[in-house]
């Protein structure tokens, strides 16, 4: 492929997206080429996932003009997009829960599969079943609905559907940080793949280290508009850094201590607990702490959160809570963990921690409503709603912007300021920066650095390593449900010591 000559087979021309009187991209000019990966980098908010809905179709152009082969290119609907050869995996959930996983990877194209006016539901299992098979997914039942299955999952199932199609763009908005090891390795291959047959990819992420190995050309934006455009002989990673955010980004990115004491109070414990998805499983989190759990897909690990803030139930065993009175608490459901002042910011954020069609402020205001009474005053709403938004630098046009509107890192924002404001004490935080981009990262670092020393509990549940090897006191691997090891913190901890005993 690096003998074939690359030429340019997409372009945006003045490109222009404005909801209501905000302009979320502003008259971009982008070329993208035959046989290339280009990364699409920016602050959250900076116009990446706006763009790439629109090439999709997914959002109608406000102004300027997009060209295919030379073309004029102005698709009605995602699937006239995908009849162009454009398909788009999204950054959130893709996947309807109440259809079958087939069912979701030929949703608006099952007449494929008619005859006669019916449709065989036999030719679109089989069909199914190819489609995951292709990407090397086979454990995946196509007749049971996608509800059943991991968020991780549902992402490769959207990875599927995307290349049944055979796209000449394909188009990967932050999948990769909703994917174990394991699921990004399939990723990296099908790009890989892709560009070696002269196909083009666009590759959203914050991941500056995914990036740098995996891209050829990276397009950077800053406020709508695009700022650099850096080919792979100048990646550097400070330049890449400064494009993105226009100013030199201060202060350590993780803790710089190897100090892993804490207090000795004990603010959440599990003994032997027990189910479906965890096997004999018991943590400590004391005061002052941050606990950190790794492993591979399928590991547990996320259930083991979803556990601790009684949203799963456990089959033996027991998880006890200091609630605000000293007293201890048996944690079985939601209720007793917010008595405890536990909270919880989930993986899949669009299904379990946001109220997509409510605004900012409701959603920041929701995690608080019993600490502030039975009635909340408008006026306390939007001072607690403000000094969130503010802390957390949440880009919106206002509180009562819709939180289905805002890009996915604030989003992210949002989740993250409903639990720190209302005076949790105790905080799971699964894949808290999925998502953020490197500003915002570096200041919820310092936040939880700065909550460890005020003496909060916290437990970060994660896919990425070097996060948990530079915030965390200790590190808990898991492997089939079961706790394999235990790993203090210390400067020379590595990544391999961790995975050897999470494979």
């Amino acid at each position: 492929m690096e003998n074939v000559k690359k030429e340019v087979f997409f372009e945006t021309r003045k490109l222009t997206k404005k909801f209501g009187e905000v302009t979320a991209v502003n008259q971009v000019d982008m070329q993208i080429r035959t046989g290339e990966i280009r990364g699409l980098i920016g602050e959250n908010g900076s116009g990446k996932s706006t763009i790439s809905s629109m090439i999709s179709a997914i959002h109608p152009v406000s102004a300027g003009e997009m060209l295919l082969h030379g073309e004029v290119y102005q698709p009605r609907d995602p699937g006239d997009a995908k009849a162009h050869g454009i398909t788009m995996i999204v950054q959130e959930a893709g996947t309807i829960d109440g259809l079958t996983i087939a069912e979701n990877i030929f949703v608006g194209d099952e007449k494929r599969f008619s005859h006669h006016g019916v449709i065989s539901r036999r030719e679109m299992n089989e069909a199914a079943r190819a489609a995951l098979e292709a990407i090397g997914v086979t454990d995946v039942d196509v007749t049971l609905p996608a509800a059943a299955y991991s968020f991780e999952t549902r992402k490769l199932v959207e990875v599927a559907k995307a290349l049944y199609y055979d796209p000449v763009l394909f188009i990967v908005d932050e999948t990769t940080t909703a994917l174990s090891q394991q699921g990004r390795e399939i990723i990296y291959r099908i790009i890989h793949e892709l560009r070696e047959k002269g196909k083009a990819v666009l590759f959203i992420s914050h991941d500056l280290e995914e990036l740098i190995r995996h891209c050829d050309v990276l397009t950077v934006l800053r406020d709508g508009k695009l700022v650099d455009t850096i080919e792979k002989a100048e990646f550097d990673e400070s330049r890449i850094r400064n494009s993105m955010v226009g100013r030199e980004i201060s202060g350590d990115y993780y803790r710089n201590d190897y100090d892993s004491t804490h207090g000795k109070r004990v603010m959440l414990c599990a003994k032997n607990i027990s189910n479906a998805d965890l096997h004999n499983v018991s943590i400590t989190l004391h005061e002052g702490e941050i606990l950190g759990i790794a492993g591979l897909s399928g590991c547990g690990m996320h259930q083991l959160g979803r556990v601790l803030f009684g949203l799963d139930k456990i089959r033996e065993g027991s998880i006890t809570a200091e609630s605000e009175d000293g007293s201890s608490v048996s944690v079985k459901a939601v209720g007793d963990a917010l008595r405890c002042n536990i909270g919880y910011i989930s993986k899949d954020r669009d299904k379990d921690a946001l109220v997509l069609p409510a605004s900012i402020k409701e959603n920041l205001v929701l995690a608080n409503l019993s600490r502030m009474g039975g009635f909340i005053s408008p006026r306390r709403e939007r001072e607690y709603a403000k000094k969130q938004i503010d802390a957390l630098a949440i880009k919106c046009s206002s509180m009562n912007q819709a939180v289905s509107e805002l890009s996915g890192g604030n989003k992210q924002k949002v989740s993250f300021g409903k639990w720190i404001g209302n005076g949790s004490k105790i905080l799971i935080m699964d894949s808290p920066t999925r998502g953020v981009d490197i500003g915002v990262k570096t200041t919820m670092y310092q936040l939880i650095a700065r909550m460890k020393k005020e003496g909060y509990a916290i437990l970060i549940i994660s896919e990425e390593m070097p996060e948990l090897i530079g915030m965390c006191d200790e590190i808990m691997v898991m492997k089939n449900g079961a706790v394999t090891k235990r790993l203090k913190r210390s400067e020379h901890l590595s990544e391999q010591q961790i995975i050897e005993y999470m494979i």
